[in-house]
This record gives C-alpha cells, structure tokens and sequence, in this order.
C-alpha cells in the first residue's frame, strides 16, 4: 500500500509545507527591506545581505544535507533543520525588537542560523518524496504538488511579508519561527517515511566513490537537468526583481499592492506546476518535451519583454514565461528523483537545490548591472540563457516510456 493511500493526502500536505515555509522565511523579508533600512539605519547593500547570507550558507551546505539524510534518514535531518531555522528567526526578531547599534549584526546571525535551517529542510524534500511513494506516477504528482507549494510561497511572500510589516516591521521575523513549528508538528505526526533499503549507511569515502560513479554513467544528462534547473530559477528571480524596481520606479507601486502585482506571473508558474505535476505521470519522453515546450515559452515570453511597454504588456510577458518555468520545474525533480538510485537521491538532489539557491542569490545584482546598460541588453542576455536552456533539453534522451526503464540515458 502507498503513503498516499495510507494517510490520504495528509502527509504529502505536510511535506510541501517545508518548501513554503522555507521559501517565505526569505523571500516575505524582500518589501520590507526599505523600512528595515530605515529603522536601523543601513544602506541598501547592508540589507541586502540580510538576504544573501541565507542563500550563501543554504548554498554551502545543501550538499552535506543532502548526504547526511542518504546516511541517516530524510526525517532526521528535516526535523532539527527546521528547529534551527525557528531559532534563527528567534533570534533575528528579538535583535530587531530589542537591540539598537548591535541589532544588524545579530539579525545576520539569526539570518546565518536560518540558512543553516534552510539547507537541511527543502532540499530533502525531493528525495523524501521519492522514498514515500512506490510508483513512479506518484512520485511525479506528488513532486508537482511540492513544486507548487514552493512557488505558492513566492507567490504568497511579497503580500505577507507587506501585510505583516503594517502591524509592527519586525513582526516577519517572529512569524517565521511560527510557521516553522506548523511544518515541525505536521511532519512528526503525519508523515513516516519508509526505511533504507541499504543494510548500512557507506562511509563517506565509499559514499563519494559511487557519486563519482553515478556522474560517470549518468552524468551528462544529469548536467543538463541540473543546468536547464540553474537557468529557469536565474531567469524567473531575474524578470522579478525586473518587475519590482519598475513597479516602484515608474508607477509608484509598493506595499501589498505591489505583492498582489509580483503574484501574478507566479500565479502562472504556480499552476503550470501543478498541472504539469499530473500530466507527465511516469513517462520520461513526456517529461523532456514538457520541459523543452515550457522553455520554449518562456524564451519567447523573455524576448518579448525586450520590445514592449507598458504594464499591461510587460505582465503578459512574464505570464508566458511563468507558464514555461513552471512546466519545466516538476519535469527536472522527477527524472533526479525517479532516475537516481534510492541511496544517493539526497545528495544529487542536493547538488540540484544548490544551483537553483545559486541561481536566486545571482539574480538580483547580475539584473541590476544589466538594467543599467539597457532594457534590451537584459532581455536578450536572459534569452540567450532560455535558449541554452533548451539546447541542454537534448541532451537528455529518454530510454523508452516504460515503467521498467527507470533512468534516462545520455545521447
């Protein structure tokens, strides 16, 4: 019997609770950084690295997660993960409530323990999933149910984060430890993922040896998954923050208002993973044309951005490519996660969380240099990168749509 049929939809409710409360600590702090350069007197790079500090730290060691949950167990990882990211924002709420002149530098370390969370929390996600589920069909619904709720998060970010700084301007650094207790009690009661199937855990050095291993016999097509993955994120943060200084610069848009506005192509990313979660059940072929459509739309949805004006246009730019990427996101967890032996998933999972946090933590200052060369350098540079994108795709060459074909192959 699968979890799914065991619990109902009670412990995959659960388990997608990770990537969206992870995904808020960050991202709901992004319009409430102009009143926390004001309230503790910083520049605007100073708050910038309330940001950064998560994603570096998340960045570095998503892969010791990773391979600490293949030795010891997803559960066992997630769980005190999400204490210390609760402890974080703790910490990063009382400096702010509390502190004066030290309060900045005490938010960087609650944001440092937040980061630590952060590693060791949504990116065992996708290998806990595919250790849940025994068929390939749920995995690959159940994988576009959790990228869903990770875009949900994006999509919800901007107008919590707005709505709670209206009460008091710290108060998102204590919901944060909130949430994170929500996703805690829910995985202890809900969720009990099946054991190992290996006697016992490899020593590290063996551990490595068969990543060598893997990369050897599956490695091009899992540079190509892990690239096209870099590349979606890198684009989507990068029409975003695009989108958020136009909103504020030339149509005076801010608070919750400019949430409900950056919501909107993430609305369309949203969906588009949910549906594509359902469409590509277990079949391979359909998860690389899905993904090469979906890169397809978003590359033309980009180079569209570069010619129109207006506010109207420019969102239904980023409805196309929020549409694309988001077909594409459910189709690259599922061939890591149905493609990779159970006993390595966490680590090559965690390889592929670690350049999707890359591709957020250089969206931003790579778009603003490009934003001050010109519109069309920006839209043409995040083209090109689309259209890599999509080139990478055929690097990927799935076997047969059998259920007994497990991995793809390289061409």
């Amino acid at each position: 019997m699968s979890l799914k049929k065991q619990y109902g939809g009670l412990a995959l409710g659960a388990v997608a609770s990770i990537p969206l409360v992870m995904t808020l600590g960050n991202s709901m702090l992004i319009p409430v950084l102009p009143t926390i350069e004001k309230e503790l007197n910083i520049s605007a790079l100073q708050s910038s690295l309330i940001l950064t500090v998560y994603s570096i730290v998340a960045i570095l060691l998503i892969p010791l997660a990773g391979y600490l949950s293949d030795r010891w167990g997803r559960k066992i990882i997630i769980l005190p993960s999400l204490v210390i990211a609760g402890l974080g924002g703790l910490i990063a709420g009382f400096a702010a409530w509390k502190m004066n002149d030290a309060a900045f530098m005490v938010i960087l370390g609650g944001r440092f323990l937040q980061g630590i969370g952060a590693a060791g929390a949504a990116p065992i996600v996708l290998p806990m999933v595919g250790d849940m589920f025994t068929k390939d069909e749920e995995v690959s619904n159940a994988l576009g149910i959790i990228e869903t709720s990770n875009t949900l998060g994006k999509v919800l970010s901007p107008i919590i984060g707005a709505a709670l700084a209206l009460w008091v301007w710290f108060m998102p650094f204590w919901a944060f430890p909130i949430f994170c207790l929500f996703s805690f009690l829910a995985l202890v009661f809900l969720v009990k993922v099946p054991p190992s199937d290996a006697d016992s855990p490899p020593p590290l050095k063996d551990y490595l040896g068969r990543i060598r291993k893997t990369f050897k016999r599956e490695g091009r097509w899992l540079t190509a998954v892990f690239a096209i993955g870099g590349l979606c994120i890198f684009v989507i943060f990068s029409v975003l923050f695009y989108l958020s200084t136009l909103l504020e610069e030339q149509y005076q848009i801010m608070g919750v208002q400019k949430g409900l506005v950056l919501a909107l192509p993430l609305l369309a990313l949203c969906g588009a993973s949910f549906f594509a979660g359902r469409t590509i059940k277990h079949s391979k072929i359909r998860m690389k044309w899905v993904t090469t459509a979906g890169l397809i739309l978003a590359t033309v949805g980009v180079f569209s951005l570069a010619f129109v004006d207006g506010l109207y246009w420019l969102l239904a730019g980023l409805l196309f490519s929020g549409l694309g990427i988001g077909a594409a996101l459910p189709c690259l967890d599922a061939f890591i996660t149905e493609g990779i032996d159970k006993n390595e998933r966490g680590m090559m999972t965690a390889i592929f969380s670690s350049i999707r946090f890359i591709g957020v933590a250089a969206a931003p200052p790579i778009t603003a240099v490009l934003m001050n060369v010109s519109k069309q350098g920006l839209f043409f540079t995040l083209t090109g990168l689309a259209l890599v994108g999509v080139g990478c795709c055929f690097l990927i060459d799935p076997e047969t749509e059998n259920d007994n074909a497990p991995k793809p192959k390289t061409v």
